[in-house]
Order: C-alpha cells, then structure tokens, then sequence
C-alpha cells in the first residue's frame, strides 16, 4: 500500500482527538494503582493500542456518515473523503478493521469488562451520536458527551476490573461536563456553516446568547465537578489548586464569551483553551497521585 494511501487512512482517524481520549485513559490506568506502586505496563501497552483503535475506528465511521455535511464545510471540506483520496468502502473497511483489532486486543490481553465498555462507548459515537443525536437534537453534544467522557473508566477497568470504579466515575464526570463548553464554543465559531447543513446545534436551534449562557453555567458546574477528586480524598492539594487555577482560567474565557460579543476570535480561543484544559488537569491528576499532599 503506497505511503500517501496509508497517511489519507491515518487521517480518517482523528489522532489527535485520539490522543486527548489516549491521555484519559493512561491517566486512569494510573489512578487505579495506589501510589507509589504502577499498574502492569503489558497492560497499559495492550490497554492503550486497544482502546486508541477502538476510539480511531469510531472516529473513521464519523468520517464516513458525515461525508455529504464535510464537503459543505470549511472546517471539514479538506478530509481524505472530500477530497476523494479514499474511497467509501476503503474507509469502512478500515474503520471496521481498527474496530474489531482494538476490541479483540482488549478482550485477549486486558479483560471483558473493559471490552464490553469499549464497544458500546464505540457504538454510542459512531452510531447513536454521529447517525442520529447529531441530527436530531440541540442537545446532541451534551447526550452523546457520554461516549466520549468513558476513555479514564475503560482505563480504570482495564487495570482493576470493576473494582473502586466510583472514583473513575469521577474522572468520567469531569470529561463529561467539560465536553457541552468545549463544542459548543466550536459551534459559535462555525455557526454559520452548522446552519448550512441542517446540523441543529444549540447556536443554530437557539442562538448564540443562549449558547453563551449555557457555556458560562457548564464552566461553573465544570469547577465544581472538578473539585470532587479532592473532596471524596481521591486527590491532593496539587490537584486541587491545579483545578481551581485551570477552571478560573477556563471560567475568565466563559464570562469574556459572554461580555465580548464583537470579538470575533473569543469563541476559538474559548475552544482552544478548552483542549487546553482537559489535557492539563489530568496532568495535574496523574502528578497529585503520585505526590500527594494531605491536609
């Protein structure tokens, strides 16, 4: 297979999405692990090259419903399917094949549980968000944010089975109210192009006051999730500061959102700070365990 065939397929599968979800997951393959002890690394290592797949193929899949909508759109009009490089079929047969690869590593090398976890996190985008929630409500993010909020949960499982899963169910809370703030910023900075294809977004169904509103008041629901770690004595004060620090961060874009309206860079920069976020508080996560301060 020439090269450039292999770079169009890699680009079907969202890496650095993939990554963000990868980074979840590593870190609650951490957090499963009482401090100072490490979990198994063949298990990190199978764990992760099934769950990344898992999470590629999903991505792939989104590619192809979305092929129509990705033409019409500026963000999206450069994917390998527009522009043709790969076929439908070449991209089904890829998706189909990380798919099934990711799940038969995590079931051979890690465990059911985490399998199981895994599939239906990969049905729950590439099916039930990407072929209807989408397209059939503007809460589409908030109730398909459950897919992609599993990634530390299938982390936590593929290292303890299901045992202390509350705490993962923690870290599943965080990425699950982070997500609406996230995407809904994305979807003011490309709300014209949304209104285009008939994707009924919160900015397209109702308007983007609205949507300004309703990322302020995640981003203060957001802080206090995030405090729940450190409360439930899961976390130190590394983390704590660390979260309080990154949400007043994230709450200062949420609230100039809202104040600045002719500012027509404040949405992405909101967006961007967001990935921002997710990155570094699961850093700061990962950091407190291993240097835990208690009061």
């Amino acid at each position: 297979m020439p090269m450039t065939t292999i770079s169009n397929l890699l680009g079907l599968c969202k890496l650095k999405v993939v990554s963000l979800i990868l980074l979840t997951a590593v870190v609650g393959m951490f957090l499963a692990v009482p401090a100072p002890y490490l979990p198994n690394w063949l298990l990190v290592i199978y764990a992760s090259l099934g769950i990344g797949m898992a999470a590629a193929s999903a991505a792939v899949f989104n590619h192809v419903v979305d092929e129509k909508i990705d033409t019409q759109m500026s963000r999206t009009d450069q994917r390998p399917l527009p522009q043709g490089k790969v076929k439908r079929h070449q991209a089904l047969i890829w998706g189909v094949a990380l798919g099934i690869t990711g799940l038969g590593i995590l079931e051979l090398f890690v465990n059911t549980l985490t399998m199981v976890l895994t599939f239906v996190s990969l049905i729950g985008y590439a099916v039930v968000y990407t072929m209807y929630l989408k397209r059939a409500t503007p809460q589409n993010i908030v109730i398909g944010g459950a897919a992609g909020a599993a990634p530390p949960v299938l982390g936590w499982t593929a290292i303890t089975g299901g045992q202390n899963i509350e705490f993962a169910l923690l870290l599943f809370l965080i990425v699950f109210i982070w997500t609406p703030p996230h995407f809904w910023a994305l979807a003011i900075h490309r709300v014209k192009e949304y209104k285009k294809v008939n994707i009924p977004m919160l900015p397209v169904t109702h308007g983007i006051d609205y949507t300004k509103k309703q990322i302020l008041l995640y981003t203060i629901l957001l802080i206090v999730v995030s405090i729940l770690p450190y409360l439930v004595g899961m976390s130190g004060l590394i983390y704590l500061v660390s979260a309080l620090i990154l949400g007043g961060i994230f709450l200062g874009y949420a609230i100039n959102i809202n104040n600045r309206p002719k500012d027509v860079k404040i949405a992405w920069n909101t967006f961007t700070y967001s990935i921002n976020y997710l990155m570094l508080i699961f850093l700061a996560l990962l950091v407190d365990h291993y240097w835990l301060i208690t009061l």
